[in-house]
């Protein structure tokens, strides 16, 4: 893995109206790597990700993707990146009115001017790679979740990015079915020493597929390490997090009773 670092991201704030999201977050992605996004639900980390592949422009902070800012740039600009980066939506975000061929081919079709028979080529060539041979003519509502999740991964596939980001990949699967998508992304990173980065809170994936992991928690980063150093962090949010403690909330209740009393 280099050392290298293809994604920066420095001093990131985020408001959503008043709500103050990020916190001037700070992050290095090197080439190669899979990166794990971890932390609760509402921490950060979507809206991180949303930043990363430019839905979202921060309210100050800069993200130099292959030292580029992607904060600062035109539509056209940011398309030019786009083509560089993939990215598998957390519902596999497919069109339901496409074949799973045509879903895959749509990128292709977009952003190149290649030839129908070398589109088709490289459509089932991509449906290969992630176990979809032969499915190409099935609409996503024939395939099962796991499938699904494999059609998004052979799209985002489709132009043979440099950095593949995955939201919450696993979810909504069972384990079986979730470990095959871990060893597709696996083998993803291994044969084509893809950078990876990956949003979940699943810890079984975490530690299957993790090279590092950034731990958000209130919109800051509160650990970077590797998984075995995560293991012996002393911090407290992270030790609940990974030993899978509820918050110590006692509930009041009186409070609850006079909120069933109607005025």
């Amino acid at each position: 893995m280099s050392k290298e670092a293809i994604v920066q991201v420095r001093d990131l704030v985020t408001y959503y109206g008043k709500r103050q999201i990020l916190k001037g977050v700070n992050l290095d992605i090197y080439r190669g790597e899979i990166l794990v996004i971890l932390g609760r639900s509402g921490c950060g980390k979507s809206t991180l990700l949303r930043h990363l592949i430019g839905l979202l422009k921060p309210t100050s902070g800069q993200i130099l993707i292959k030292g580029q800012d992607i904060t600062t740039m035109n539509e056209d600009e940011m398309r030019e990146i786009l083509k560089k980066i993939g990215m598998l939506f957390q519902g596999a975000a497919l069109f339901n009115s496409m074949t799973v061929g045509e879903n895959v081919a749509l990128p292709l079709r977009e952003h190149t001017q290649l030839e129908d028979s070398t589109i088709q080529i490289m459509t089932r060539i991509k449906l290969d790679l992630v176990g979809l041979s032969g499915f190409e003519n099935f609409k996503p509502s024939q395939l099962s979740g796991g499938m699904k999740k494999r059609a998004g991964l052979a799209r985002a596939l489709a132009m043979d990015p440099e950095i593949l980001f995955c939201d919450e990949p696993s979810a909504g699967l069972d384990p079986v079915v979730a470990m095959g998508i871990d060893q597709l992304i696996l083998k993803l990173k291994n044969a084509f020493k893809m950078t990876i980065v990956v949003v979940t809170h699943e810890l079984a994936s975490v530690f299957t597929i993790a090279d590092r992991i950034a731990m958000l928690h209130e919109g800051e980063i509160i650990f970077q390490g590797t998984p075995e150093e995560i293991k012996k962090s002393e911090h407290p949010v992270v030790q609940q997090f990974l030993n899978r403690e509820a918050d110590d909330v006692e509930p009041d209740r009186e409070k609850y009773l006079s909120s069933l009393v109607k005025p």
